[in-house]
């Protein structure tokens, strides 16, 4: 088994502050961020930042759907942590000042992959397919924190 990493990254026009109190908005914005990936999203707990627990199905592929149970924490005042309950997935949202009115987002999530030909693979074609379906939460991220 090997660690499998996806990085996604945006630079936001909007000041770091702004940009992650809307990521830490489970309950009222975070909704509205996610692509069609995301299915059955619901907040058990919390709802703003650390402490949340939410849950959703990530359908990486048509046949591959992952049940993800979220449990939020942060490590500084700049980033998120989601460490899902269910599997070894930790998804790390990290926001830093880029200039007085622009952020730069860093996305990273990495798991425990599958070994042999299957780990090869995953650790290939998961990486590219997250940052596509990161790249577009990240864009509607931009979009709702530019209003």
């Amino acid at each position: 088994m090997s660690t499998v990493t996806a990085t996604t990254t945006r630079r936001i026009d909007a000041p770091a502050d702004r940009v992650l109190a809307a990521l830490a908005d489970y309950r009222g914005t975070r909704p509205h961020l996610l692509p069609e990936q995301f299915t059955d999203y619901e907040v058990l707990e919390g709802g703003q930042g650390p402490g949340t627990e939410v849950r959703w199905k990530l359908h990486a592929t048509k046949k591959r759907v992952r049940d993800v149970l979220a449990v939020v924490t942060a490590t500084d005042r700049h980033a998120l942590v989601e460490s899902d309950a269910n599997s070894s997935l930790v998804t790390t949202w990290r926001v830093e000042d880029d200039g007085p009115d622009a952020s730069e987002v860093v996305v990273t999530s990495e798991w425990d992959g599958a070994s042999g030909v299957g780990g090869f693979f995953e650790r290939t074609f998961a990486p590219r397919g997250l940052d596509r379906i990161y790249g577009e939460l990240l864009d509607n991220l931009a979009d709702a924190v530019a209003r």
